[in-house]
């Protein structure tokens, strides 16, 4: 008994200063998470979302952010590198073109080129032939580590945004998990980027971001709208913008995860809430140590995402226009939507099926 006694013990030490010294790569910083209101006023459950349907991807994966070329077809990113083309007839999609690493935001410019936000591989330009070339991989000598999304300005100007210098998908085995661990430590790695693709020109806009993710240019060309995920609220910076950018806050306390940002009609800005808060997450802001600690818990019972369908429209001064919710979750973590005439198509980050809905389903 007193030799079971004695290894138990021993066994009970040994875990314990496991769960207090065995090295993690966060180290977490300590903020005051707002109180979480769930889904109440503008944001209360409704059944919006319970008429979408689906396009099969066959073996592609996560279509994380779509956008429209000038040609009118739909493009979307997905897990293995490639770009996605939807056929004008409708059916399943074909690869217009190979990037590499793993392809975000995409946005469509004016010469008919798609400019994409790729999380391994920096900021790319894919032609319309499909050809694909590197406009900013680097800032200051320094690799890029975990573009997000690009957005084009009245000027030219691209804006990109960098998650996090210190989590990147490369290293960290996807951006799921590296967005997990960025999150978790809120230690304000992430920063919005002004680059010049005439000049080579880069300066920061915003930095100290707690994972930047979606990047928008309102529909007037006068504002930057800049998702923080970490925090659960989106900013607003004023353009032209000359120097540092000292942002608005037009929405905080959301109840999900915001991600992607992306322009629809009559000046709608609409949201993914990829996942709902944590309760877990919120509860541990202000105790480093304990966040800590649930970095070191086997991943089977650490917070995970919940299953869930949410996309929100807002203005460009943060009033919530529109609101719509699968409570089935049938096609769960929707990053952003892409809004057409009579049709929304919506980003998700997992999953091999693109999502949508027609606009008559939502009346």
């Amino acid at each position: 008994m007193k030799r079971w006694l004695a290894s138990a013990g021993a066994l009970v030490g040994v875990l314990f200063l496991y769960l207090i010294a065995w090295p993690v790569p966060v180290e977490p910083v300590a903020w005051q998470a707002p109180v979480d209101q769930g889904l109440t006023g503008a944001f209360s459950p409704n059944k919006l979302l319970a008429p979408a349907r689906a396009i099969d991807l066959g073996d592609d994966e996560g279509p994380e952010n779509l956008a429209r070329g000038t040609d009118g077809r739909v493009y979307a990113s997905v897990l293995d590198g490639r770009i996605l083309r939807l056929p004008a007839s409708g059916g399943r999609p074909s690869v217009f073109a190979d990037v590499g690493g793993r392809p975000l935001g995409i946005e469509a410019a004016a010469d008919g080129a798609l400019l994409v936000a790729n999380a391994v591989l920096g900021v790319q330009r894919v032609a319309r032939d499909g050809s694909v070339s590197v406009l900013l991989d680097t800032v200051d000598g320094q690799p890029l580590v975990a573009a997000n999304d690009v957005a084009l300005g009245p000027d030219g100007t691209i804006y990109v945004s960098e998650s996090s210098r210190k989590f990147g998908t490369a290293r960290y085995r996807g951006t799921l998990e590296a967005s997990l661990l960025d999150i978790l430590e809120h230690g304000g790695h992430g920063r919005v980027l002004a680059f010049d693709p005439s000049t080579g020109d880069v300066r920061p806009v915003l930095d100290g971001l707690n994972y930047a993710n979606g990047v928008a240019v309102s529909a007037d060309g006068t504002a930057l709208l800049i998702v923080e995920t970490g925090s659960y609220r989106i900013l607003r910076c004023r353009l032209p913008i000359d120097g540092p950018c000292r942002p608005e806050v037009i929405i905080d306390n959301l109840p999900g995860f915001p991600d992607n940002i992306d322009n629809g009609y009559n000046g709608r800005l609409w949201v993914g809430l990829v996942n709902p808060r944590n309760a877990i997450v919120d509860h541990t802001a202000s105790r480093p140590f304990v966040r800590k600690v649930l970095q070191r818990l086997p991943a089977i019972v650490r917070p995970k995402p919940v299953r869930s369908s949410h996309v929100i429209a807002i203005d460009a001064n943060g009033e919530v226009l529109m609101d719509l919710q699968d409570p089935a979750a049938r096609y769960p973590m929707l990053t952003g939507a892409l809004e057409l005439p009579h049709r929304i198509y919506f980003g998700t980050l997992t999953g091999n099926h693109l999502p949508y809905v027609d606009k008559g389903d939502l009346l």
